[in-house]
């Protein structure tokens, strides 16, 4: 397998950062189909709980929201429905979620996105000193002060993590 190069060219994410003046730290992995964070983890020698996922969802009504949490976590979608008062929350499908987001799954960033939509992020997420986060490519991530999320994207704290 070919080494990558330690610099991924420009993506809708990273462009995004550098506009808002955020600064990121670039993270090539060599991207497994389904790996998930746990491949991206031990690829870079950090912490599950760490590397945040972005995951594409949408309530009752089909409208999409992002919801950023934990590598190591799951989505209660009923405690996100009650936190965020929809009926319910569903994952989009990889098509659809493709189609709001305008990254393939697997390299769905929070930062550039197509369509503008909601940011929920796992409150203790906020309270990490640095995550990483998927710079809008397979493969790829950005790490970041997880503080800047309620600014950059207007991310809103939310408790619905279970445990992986």
């Amino acid at each position: 397998m070919a080494k990558k190069n330690a610099h991924v060219s420009e993506t809708p994410a990273t462009q995004f950062l550098r506009r808002a003046g955020i600064e990121f730290s670039e993270h090539v992995y060599d991207y497994v189909d389904h790996g998930g964070t746990a491949e991206s983890s031990r690829q870079l020698g950090v912490a599950e709980h760490e590397v945040v996922k972005t995951l594409v969802m949408q309530d009752e009504h089909a409208h999409p929201l992002v919801v950023l949490m934990h590598g190591d976590r799951q989505v209660s979608t009923k405690n996100l429905a009650r936190e965020i008062g929809a009926k319910s929350v569903e994952p989009c499908k990889p098509e659809v979620a493709q189609r709001h987001s305008g990254y393939l799954v697997g390299g769905t960033s929070p930062f550039g996105t197509k369509k503008t939509m909601p940011v929920y992020v796992e409150a203790s997420v906020l309270e990490l000193p640095r995550i990483l986060i998927n710079g809008g490519r397979r493969g790829f991530l950005v790490g970041i002060d997880p503080r800047v999320l309620p600014g950059a994207v207007g991310a809103r704290p939310v408790h619905c993590a279970l445990a992986g």
